[in-house]
């Protein structure tokens, strides 16, 4: 919650300053959550783009939620049925998935709900006072604050990659592919270069360090 806080005051700021009310910036966050997909609909918002425009970078940029979805799907207890799994997916973001993958037992409905709710009211919170006080903290605290995402995200694998050489090859493969994409194959759109580089590195990490299913190691 204190980290989606932190980042959401600093979206807070640019959606004042891109020229939506404090309870429209409130109103985005709280019905679309989804750090990087709310900044560039912001900034198209601002530059007068079309909705055509708006939907398909969201498409795009948002992508890489199906394949978290996806893969915490394998995850889920018997009791989350289909009810359970529409309502969850609204919660399905970047850290939400990373903090709910790496627990060690199967997520029931209330667990994934706890977890979605504490994370969306410190997001809110955080875009709501962002707004309010967008216009009273100086340019240099306010361009700072672009840089708080990267923390949140440095900060949830870092500690894992540091004990388990998989992690780190894999966040490290797919970090040269990222950057491989973005200096050798411009073309490509954000949000697929992420999903590609993703799938490519832990297939790879999966071919080279398999690990058998749960159920089997403790059957075993």
């Amino acid at each position: 919650m204190l980290g989606y806080f932190s980042v959401s005051f600093g979206f807070g700021i640019l959606a004042v300053k891109s020229g939506l009310p404090v309870w429209g910036a409130a109103l985005l966050s709280a019905t679309n959550l989804t750090s990087a997909g709310q900044t560039a609909g912001v900034l198209i918002y601002a530059a007068g783009g079309s909705l055509w425009e708006l939907a398909l970078t969201q498409l795009v940029i948002n992508s890489r939620y199906a394949l978290m979805g996806l893969s915490l799907s394998q995850r889920l207890a018997p009791s989350f049925r289909i009810g359970h799994r529409l309502l969850a997916a609204y919660g399905i973001t970047d850290e939400i998935f990373a903090v709910a993958y790496a627990q060690p037992f199967l997520l029931t409905p209330a667990y994934l709900y706890g977890l979605i709710a504490v994370s969306a009211f410190g997001w809110v919170a955080g875009t709501v006072l962002g707004a309010a006080a967008g216009q009273l903290l100086p340019a240099l605290v306010t361009d700072a604050m672009g840089i708080l995402l990267y923390g949140m995200f440095l900060a949830i694998f870092i500690p894992p990659a540091r004990h388990r050489r998989p992690v780190l090859l894999c966040v490290l493969m797919a970090a040269a592919l990222s950057t491989l994409f973005y200096y050798a194959l411009p073309a490509v759109p954000n949000g697929f270069a992420i999903v590609i580089s993703a799938v490519v590195s832990a297939a790879v990490c999966a071919a080279l360090y398999p690990q058998r299913a749960e159920a089997e190691e403790e059957t075993a």
